[in-house]
């Protein structure tokens, strides 16, 4: 039988990273291990890096809306080549109106409206945020003055021109705020760079289907892209979640684990919903639409929200930055020693 350790512990240290309980447990047949399980302490049961400064509901809405509105912009344009004006209109204010609240809602994080211009200062090709800052605005742009167009019947031949240049930065609107969060040193996002795009592109594809469902008669398009991005999304959620490790975790657990769980059964419901709409006519196949268009919403704000709460608990848990560190510091060790043809334990 171990002896209990008697060292005092300091004050401040036994925080565990998690706020676990130290557990027991039984060793062999019936012999029981008197010391504590270990587990993983930081210094003072401090975070390892600061968590970021961004504010709910602020940075979750400008992720989604983003999305949304790159995906419903380029729907529009694809819409006003092909000859289908309700889809037109629809995804042409979607983008302006979502385009706006993302704008105001980053504003609002920045807490001064002079900081989003002075990142238009410069063009930083290696600044994710940077370059974000030169899609957004433009993009702000012309999906507004094609809205204006649209809805007042002024200048509808720059309207084609400027919905074409909305349609054409749209698909970057929907994966740029991904690499943004990825090129940050919190873990869960961090661990994540190869698959978050595609979990941001397929959510904004089933959104802004999602929003293309309103459109009546013109909607089969939209119908086919929000099938395919709720697939795109949960696959590649799946994927990462595998792929990630210790990360994953983070995706799982707590709050943004209840709501991603959430987001996937609304983006199921409402791609289910949104198939079957198609072969449903009449005002049960509007509701059903306009049911398929609500949840597909939800599930890719929820979804938005859930990554971005899921990236500031892994931040504040100093377990999620060290152990993948020292994972990675003893197979670079063991990779060396196999080199240079020493034997690894």
């Amino acid at each position: 039988m171990t002896r209990p350790s008697t060292r005092e512990q300091q004050p401040g240290r036994d925080l565990q990273a998690g706020g676990a309980p130290p557990r027991r447990r039984r060793r062999g047949r019936g012999e029981r291990l008197m010391v504590e399980e270990a587990t993983f302490r930081s210094y003072y049961g401090r975070p390892i890096i600061k968590p970021p400064v961004w504010k709910v509901p602020d940075v979750p809405a400008y992720l989604y809306l983003g999305g949304m509105a790159g995906v419903t912009a380029a729907l529009a344009a694809l819409a006003d080549a092909t000859g289908r004006p309700q889809l037109r209109r629809v995804g042409r204010l979607a983008a302006a109106t979502g385009a706006t609240i993302s704008v105001g809602a980053l504003v609002h994080d920045l807490g001064r409206p002079e900081r989003f211009l002075h990142m238009m200062r410069v063009i930083k090709p290696t600044s994710p945020l940077s370059v974000g800052s030169w899609i957004l605005a433009p993009f702000g742009t012309v999906a507004g003055a094609t809205a204006v167009s649209e809805l007042t019947g002024i200048a509808p031949g720059l309207a084609h021109v400027s919905g074409a240049a909305a349609g054409v930065l749209g698909p970057a609107m929907t994966t740029y705020t991904a690499v943004l969060l990825a090129d940050t040193a919190v873990p869960a996002w961090h661990e994540a760079h190869k698959e978050l795009p595609f979990v941001f592109a397929g959510s904004a594809m089933a959104s802004g289907g999602g929003v293309g469902l309103l459109s009546g008669r013109d909607a089969a398009p939209a119908r086919r892209v929000a099938v395919a991005g709720a697939a795109l999304e949960l696959a590649a959620t799946a994927v990462m979640e595998r792929r990630i490790g210790l990360a994953a975790r983070a995706y799982r657990t707590g709050r943004a684990g209840a709501v991603l769980r959430a987001a996937q059964a609304a983006t199921v419901a409402g791609a289910a919903g949104a198939a079957l709409s198609g072969r449903i006519r009449g005002r049960r196949g509007r509701l059903l639409s306009w049911a398929s268009a609500a949840l597909l919403n939800a599930g890719a704000a929820a979804t938005r929200y859930g990554v971005f709460e899921a990236g500031m608990a892994s931040a504040r848990d100093p377990e999620y930055t060290v152990v993948p560190q020292r994972r990675r510091l003893a197979e670079r060790e063991r990779q060396a020693a196999q080199r240079n043809g020493h034997p690894t334990p």
